[in-house]
């Protein structure tokens, strides 16, 4: 008598829905089990109930079982085996490297010994052509230096040229001497000087105090 096959959808039946489930769940961590065991594999498994409840298993700690999941989700990169020309290029972007590395030592002067005469006259050549140019490159850069600081030395210049031509014009700078007489009465005596060269030397004074008796 063949078994008859079950059709694959919900059970609407809710008792019959959870006898099923409590003997498939039961099989179900069985095979988990013998997954586990047969191929030394790390599994876990987490099972909710139509009711909410909860069955979990796993073959070490669930713990550590879902932390290293986490770490596989956060960088699934790692877990990536690489390929052939992945690890072609990686060969060779290291030899690129270490070839450029001691080629910036024989620049320096370091691990010569090893260097055929034909390699050692290609480094002095390369020496001095990179010495040339990096003479070339400091004559540029003091030209440019003194043009620029000549460019300030007119513009100097011509804002001093500009001050004393304002200072040339600004007018007469008077002398003035002031004496105050008794009843109210001034007499003023005022010097005017034109001169600019004299400006430096000249001096405004204001003189206050009572007249000088009259001799009789």
């Amino acid at each position: 008598m063949t078994r008859q096959k079950i059709e694959i959808k919900k059970i609407d039946n809710i008792t019959a829905r959870q006898v099923t489930f409590s003997k498939r769940r039961r099989g179900l961590f069985k095979k988990a089990q013998e997954l586990s065991t047969l191929c030394d594999a790390q599994l876990a498994l987490i099972v909710f109930s139509s009711t909410g409840k909860l069955y979990e298993y796993s073959s070490s700690s669930m713990q550590q079982v879902i932390k290293r999941h986490s770490l596989q989700s956060d960088y699934p990169e790692k877990s990536r085996q690489p390929s052939f020309d992945e690890l072609q290029r990686h060969a060779l972007l290291t030899r690129e490297i270490a070839e450029k590395t001691m080629e910036i030592r024989h620049l320096k002067g370091e691990k010569l010994e090893n260097l055929s005469l034909e390699e050692l006259k290609r480094l002095e050549k390369m020496i001095e052509t990179g010495l040339e140019r990096v003479i070339e490159t400091k004559d540029n850069k003091f030209i440019h230096e003194i043009d620029s600081l000549k460019r300030k030395g007119v513009l100097l210049s011509e804002e001093n040229k500009h001050l004393q031509q304002m200072a040339g014009t600004s007018g007469v700078v008077p002398i003035i001497d002031v004496e105050i007489l008794e009843q109210g009465e001034s007499c003023e005596s005022i010097t005017a000087i034109s001169n600019p060269e004299d400006l430096d030397s000249s001096d405004t004074t204001l003189k206050l105090g009572l007249p000088f008796p009259e001799s009789s």
